[in-house]
């Protein structure tokens, strides 16, 4: 997982008026927790912007006054109507402990199914792991090649070294499914015209 750096201060005054003007500052309150005690502090939001819009997952290096912890973004509270950030919340990590997030799914190759006409259904966009900081991957690469109409990969069938999945091991990912004009080729078929 890619590793950036984001700087802020800590904030003293916690309550609405204190967040307030944190934000008429032009920056976005946020909080670090984890490791027992929460630490309030503030970001600049053009660089808290960069990382809440963005696909990836990170490790961030927070430097806090120049306190260094490293952590990763958990949790956000966007404005209903301008979508700009509100309060964010990072968890900080040990390298010892277990933690759980979000992993986006990348689709590779080109399924047998959808040359034959079928569609394909990707039903998420991420998939919720759980493992050391070390072991987690920054995207969850599928290879969709083998996958004829009618079949699916589940999150049962995903595996990734010194990490679990933590979502029902029966809901499909991907799916190769029928349309209109799609051509059903068995294995019999597919083999006699590669003899050819």
């Amino acid at each position: 997982m890619e590793t950036v750096q984001l700087s802020g201060s800590s904030r003293a005054n916690v309550g609405k008026k204190g967040t307030k003007a944190v934000r008429d500052a032009g920056n976005v309150p946020c909080i670090l927790y984890g490791s027992g005690e929460q630490l309030a502090f503030q970001v600049r939001k053009a660089d808290i912007m960069k990382l809440i819009f963005n696909p990836n997952v990170y490790q961030i290096e927070l430097d806090i006054d120049g306190v260094k912890k490293k952590a990763i973004l958990q949790d956000k509270q966007m404005h209903p109507v301008t979508d700009k950030p509100l309060h964010v919340d990072f968890l900080e990590l040990a390298d010892d402990k277990e933690v759980k997030m979000r992993i986006p799914l990348r689709i590779s190759g080109r399924s047998k199914g959808v040359m034959n006409g079928g569609k394909l259904m990707t039903n998420f966009r991420s998939i919720k792991v759980a493992g050391l900081p070390k072991d987690l991957p920054a995207v969850i690469e599928l290879d969709v090649t083998p996958l004829k109409i009618g079949q699916a990969i589940r999150t049962s069938q995903i595996s990734i070294p010194g990490v679990r999945v933590v979502a029902d091991p029966n809901a499909v990912v991907v799916a190769v499914k029928m349309a209109r004009g799609a051509v059903v080729v068995d294995d019999e078929e597919e083999e006699e015209a590669s003899a050819e």
